[in-house]
């Protein structure tokens, strides 16, 4: 299957800046990321065609052997000018959302290869959610070996630089007119070599380790926010960066309140009574118990606004509403004393009475002329 063509990829044209370049890859980068795109695997493929593009088009040595050659130029390495084929959403978070969130100073070379980005799924309750927390959390993950202090060589020795690729971490390989980079076969694109590794971490600079770590939830998070860490992820191998640590939010459903944004809404049983003649209720919110005023003629389903009873935004401050709706609840199990009093409630009425319930009154002149117009 033919390759798209790396500038139709990013949406530039051949004679794009690599400003350019770089500012079309982290859109579509923001796009295609695999975090975004919850395993849709067609969009991976598409998040990884888009990353070697990029690789390819921000090398000046590649990109000009692009423009003479085409993809022709990198099929003796195995497809794709990105050392050896091998697509890392990890490096790719960081060279993109790094430089977005300040977790980064633009690319980085290929032998400082920083540590894997951790997810840690925290459940909390509404009332947490809402007033905020701290948590101490258990991480297992992977962190800087101490006795060598991430070097990967054995105490009072240190690495060499390779002698293959002189600690580039990238060697050329001539074959006819194409001379292509690939990763360095003897240091594995480190740029250094270990003759003595340490007996802690067996020269990967890096041990295993169940980190724990106190996390502040501030108030007003919400299902799908995410705390980010930094420097809390994975450490990478023989002294690279540690990647970051994502606490993703998950707020359990709650008995009483449903959340939408930073209102809460709940519905709020009144009696019959309460809704003719009107009254005070009680209501709950999340600061404890308020008084709610019902006016007369109340009827179910009618909505009533308590400002700034809501949730604090996390973002802008702002409070939200506690939106009560009324449920009218018919009395139940009525001695026969309280079903005479109903009666004599209904008799009165007598002939008014249609005057006491409109909506009813509508609803059967509409169901007449309904039937009218059938027999027409």
């Amino acid at each position: 299957m033919s390759k798209s063509d790396y500038y139709d990829v990013l949406g530039v044209s051949k004679d794009a800046s690599e400003r350019d370049i770089k500012k079309a890859y982290k859109r579509l980068a923001m796009k295609y990321h695999p975090d975004r795109t919850a395993g849709d695997t067609a969009l991976e493929a598409k998040f990884k065609e888009v990353k070697e593009a990029y690789e390819v088009l921000t090398d000046s040595q590649k990109r000009q052997m692009y423009d003479q050659y085409g993809h022709a130029a990198f099929d003796q390495n195995g497809g794709g000018g990105h050392g050896g084929g091998q697509g890392d959403f990890g490096d790719i978070f960081g060279d993109v959302f790094g430089d977005i969130f300040g977790g980064g100073g633009g690319r980085r070379q290929s032998r400082q290869q920083r540590g894997a980005d951790l997810r840690y799924n925290m459940d909390l309750s509404l009332e947490e959610a809402v007033r905020g927390k701290e948590v101490e959390i258990k991480v297992p993950t992977w962190v800087g070996c101490k006795p060598c202090d991430g070097s990967g060589a054995k105490p009072g020795s240190k690495p060499k630089t390779c002698s293959t690729c002189h600690g580039a971490g990238q060697v050329q390989m001539r074959q006819g007119f194409f001379a292509v980079q690939q990763t360095c076969p003897t240091c594995n694109g480190t740029g250094q070599t270990i003759s003595d590794p340490c007996n802690k971490c067996h020269g990967q600079g890096r041990v295993e380790k169940t980190k724990t770590l106190s996390v502040k939830i501030p108030a007003g998070v919400d299902t799908g926010d995410r705390i980010r860490l930094s420097g809390e992820g994975e450490a990478g191998m023989h002294g690279a960066p540690a990647g970051d640590l994502y606490v993703q939010v998950s707020v359990r459903e709650h008995p009483i309140f449903v959340r939408d944004g930073n209102n809460l809404y709940c519905e709020v049983p009144i009696s019959f009574t309460t809704a003719a003649v009107g009254g005070e209720i009680e209501v709950p919110t999340l600061d404890g118990r308020a008084n709610l005023k019902i006016p007369s003629e109340s009827q179910t389903g009618k909505m009533f606004r308590m400002r700034a009873k809501g949730v604090k935004s996390v973002r802008s401050g702002a409070v939200g509403d506690l939106i009560c709706k009324v449920v009218i609840e018919t009395p139940v199990n009525l001695n026969e004393h309280q079903r005479e009093l109903l009666k004599q409630l209904e008799d009165s009425m007598g002939s008014e009475g249609n005057k006491n319930r409109p909506k009813a009154q509508g609803f059967f002149d509409g169901v007449k002329k309904f039937f009218d117009d059938l027999t027409k």
